[in-house]
């Protein structure tokens, strides 16, 4: 009985379309084509792209990485992960 609503909130959550039309995610999807033009790497890329986004819900988040960086939808979500873990790192040592 517990799975299922676990279930349920994962539908949910493919179901909710990303926020691309934000301005703050266009300009996060700009910053992250540019550092992998200007030759940096795509975690670069998806770290400046966090740094401007990081109040966008994973849905919206995860869709610009794949934009921004070219990364796949698989590695969009572990950079998610790792950009929100440092944040949440770094937040609670000030």
């Amino acid at each position: 009985m517990g799975k299922k609503g676990n279930e349920d909130k994962g539908a949910e959550a493919a179901k909710q379309e990303p926020k691309l039309d934000a301005p703050d995610v266009k300009k996060a999807i700009e910053v992250g084509k540019k550092s992998i033009a200007d030759g940096g790497t795509k975690a670069d890329a998806a770290r400046a792209m966090y740094e401007i986004i990081s109040t966008q819900d994973k849905v919206t988040i995860v869709a610009a990485f794949v934009q921004g960086a070219g990364l796949t939808e698989k590695g969009a979500l572990t950079y998610w992960y790792n950009c929100r873990r440092k944040a949440n790192k770094e937040g609670s040592r000030s």
